[in-house]
């Protein structure tokens, strides 16, 4: 009687043991048994259909002005005066500052009163002559330097900088450097810059510059304006290209059709030309097309039969890419297949089971240790 009833146990304890088992194998291949394991999803597919295709360059740049002008005196003196102030809108032309004109006053006051003289003595003779002209060309140098001592604008725009002050000595120097979407910012007396007609200043790669060429279209966003893009048009692509890095690099510039109020020079910006484009076009995503070798094909889906059809590109688009033959629209071009992990909190145990210690029993650390 005894025995049976220890036979009994044994079955009975054995069968649990086979329960408990199979049960923890169960939850093992379902929580983590395809953990971290790549699993394909179905097949996806996108129809061949008539749409816009656009071919883009990008590129980084800069607001400008299309016009800065730095302006110094062409006289040496003592600066008496300055007419403008930093903010004021000014017309080419217009006096800014004026220096100490006494002296130069004089020097044509002198100037002048010899070219009497020799006129008075009469020009009958080439001694007579030649003493009136260079009375003559006394008085137009006097008259320069006189005019030196005023400073004035060299262009419309507005004043963005005075460096000097009243009181300062100043000597000669140019009248004004001016310059066009210029990167450095010139200096002098007074800089002068037109804040009205902004341009965009861009540097492209040398594996794009080739593809632009004026007056294509671009839109620009300006970073601290994001919900306002720009409209645009290339003006300008330099000749000479600027290296940094072994990066080769060619600047281009971009004329705003309608700037936002608000937008000032310096400002960067991000900028997009169209190089290519095609309306209506019948077109594909660009990630099922293949190019090898010069030679394009897409894997088309029929009758549940995925088929490779080779096809000619036209504008290739980031997103989307033109066919001109080789597929009609309405067909099913096939993607790239996406995998997808599941279960990524599997642990990183190295026992057979979850929780399996370092001799397979239950209960332990799941790492070994």
């Amino acid at each position: 009687m005894t025995r049976r009833r220890t036979r009994r146990a044994w079955i009975i304890n054995g069968l649990l043991a086979v329960v408990l088992l199979g049960a923890g194998v169960a939850g093992y291949l379902v929580f983590f048994g395809s953990s971290g394991s790549a699993q394909p999803a179905t097949t996806r597919t996108a129809a061949a259909a008539n749409r816009d295709v656009a071919e883009v360059v990008t590129a980084a740049g800069t607001v400008q002005s299309s016009y800065t002008a730095a302006a110094s005196f062409s006289a040496s003196g003592t600066v008496t005066k300055i007419d403008v102030k930093v903010g004021d809108t000014v017309t080419k032309g217009q006096p800014l500052a004026k220096l100490d004109s006494r002296q130069a006053q004089l020097q044509v006051d002198v100037a002048q009163g010899n070219v009497d003289a020799a006129l008075a003595k009469g020009t009958g003779t080439t001694a007579l002559l030649t003493a009136y002209n260079q009375a003559q060309l006394a008085l137009a140098q006097a008259q320069d330097a006189l005019a030196g001592t005023t400073l004035t604008a060299p262009g419309d725009g507005t004043i963005t900088s005075i460096t000097g002050s009243v009181g300062q000595k100043v000597g000669s120097g140019n009248s004004s450097s001016s310059s066009t979407t210029t990167t450095t910012a010139p200096s002098g007396f007074v800089v002068v810059t037109d804040l009205k007609n902004l341009v965009v200043h861009a540097n492209v790669s040398e594996s794009d510059v080739s593809k632009l060429k004026g007056d294509q279209a671009a839109t620009v966003t300006v970073n601290a304006m994001p919900a306002q893009p720009i409209q645009a048009k290339v003006t300008q692509i330099d000749l000479t290209p600027t290296t940094s890095n072994n990066v080769v690099q060619y600047g281009v510039t971009l004329a705003l059709t309608s700037p936002p109020d608000g937008l000032k020079p310096g400002q960067s910006a991000s900028v997009e030309i169209t190089v290519n484009q095609a309306a209506n076009a019948l077109a594909v995503p660009a990630a099922a097309v293949q190019t090898v070798g010069g030679a394009s094909s897409v894997q088309v889906l029929e009758n549940g039969q995925e088929t490779r059809k080779t096809v000619e590109v036209g504008v290739r688009g980031d997103q989307y890419v033109q066919i001109t033959s080789g597929l009609n629209a309405g067909e099913e071009v096939v993607l790239p297949q996406v995998t997808t992990n599941q279960n990524t909190n599997r642990p990183t145990g190295t026992g057979n089971f979850p929780g399996a210690g370092r001799n397979g029993g239950f209960g332990g650390t799941g790492n070994g240790r």
